[in-house]
């Protein structure tokens, strides 16, 4: 099929592309590059530059492409910053993706999938965490992927769309061949964080909060392969067929690290010491989360290839030792 991947030049949307043309899809980019790298996207693949906000044209990309299915990856993901600049994220993240969708609408494309988060259920009254737990964001973030889920619903039950929602973990890791991976300005995920101290690119990690109700005090979450949750966005093509399909799935391996654990397997990996500055817990952080990622596995036939830290860090590793400085350079 032809499928617009929107915010494809970025960190998963750019994974995604390279897994949607290896099984036999075409893939189509659309990406303002505010984020993403023209050097994370393979120059055989039809690229526009351009913003998801700008109906005519969308609509006149979407019809010239004959684009079957509409990947969605184009979000703001800083949380601290969502909290201090939250209109930066409404204007985007929900705003944008309403006229993303009424674009969609006039051109005549009603299949839809949307990249959302574990954020949209701020903190988890139980572990492992599901699909059918109360959503209650605790910031604008993950406010605003839950503004565009129920956007979805609504015009779902009126047969305007078939969509699936997957809700990320946390992504982690690059392409098994190292020539894609993580580039983010300002970088905050712990992996890549981790490797730059470890190679002298940064002095030490700040690890926030030693005392939490967890196993070594620090937080446990769920680290999932960029190249396993790409998978499953493919796999769910099968689930749109029906008028007014409506899915929503979790997506992480459903074994969670703690930060600790995660700062060892980067110097199992690179072999160096990362030096770590403990410092209080940042407020908002739950002592732990994971996912139950039983619904995907057994109704996408999901399988992830990555099931542990040593294994997504090591990818991580492959890209960062050959792309010191991202897609700036080698």
């Amino acid at each position: 099929m032809n499928v617009l991947v929107v915010g494809g030049a970025g960190y998963i949307g750019s994974h995604c592309v390279r897994q949607l043309s290896a099984a036999g899809h075409r893939p189509v980019v659309l990406d303002s590059l505010v984020y993403g790298h023209r050097g994370a996207v393979a120059p055989s693949v039809t690229t526009h530059v351009g913003d998801l906000g700008d109906e005519p044209a969308v609509v006149d990309l979407l019809t010239r492409e004959k684009i079957d299915v509409v990947m969605h990856f184009a979000a703001f993901c800083y949380v601290g910053e969502s909290v201090t600049d939250p209109l930066k994220y409404y204007l985007n993240n929900s705003a944008a993706t309403l006229h993303l969708l009424h674009a969609m609408q006039e051109a005549g494309v009603r299949k839809f999938v949307f990249s959302s988060t574990c954020a949209t259920f701020g903190v988890p009254d139980k572990l492992p965490m599901t699909e059918t737990l109360p959503q209650a964001p605790i910031n604008p973030y993950g406010q605003t992927k839950l503004d565009i889920e129920n956007a979805l619903k609504a015009l779902a039950r009126v047969g305007k769309i078939s969509f699936a929602t997957f809700r990320y973990f946390n992504a982690a890791g690059a392409s098994e061949d190292g020539t894609i991976g993580e580039d983010h300005d300002p970088e905050t995920h712990l992996i890549p964080v981790a490797i730059d101290v470890a190679i002298g690119k940064r002095p030490h990690l700040e690890l926030f909060g030693t005392d939490y109700p967890t196993p070594d005090g620090s937080c446990l979450r769920d680290y999932v392969h960029v190249d396993d949750l790409s998978r499953a966005h493919i796999a769910v093509f099968d689930k749109l067929t029906e008028k007014g399909a409506a899915h929503f799935y979790n997506l992480g391996t459903g074994t969670p690290s703690s930060n600790r654990e995660v700062i060892r397997a980067v110097e199992k990996a690179t072999g160096k010491k990362v030096k770590v500055v403990e410092s209080p817990r940042r407020p908002g952080d739950p002592p732990a989360l994971y996912a139950d990622s039983s619904k995907a596995i057994r109704e996408l036939g999901w399988k992830v290839r990555f099931p542990d830290i040593d294994s997504i860090v090591a990818t991580a590793w492959n890209w960062h030792r050959t792309h010191p400085a991202g897609f700036g350079g080698r």
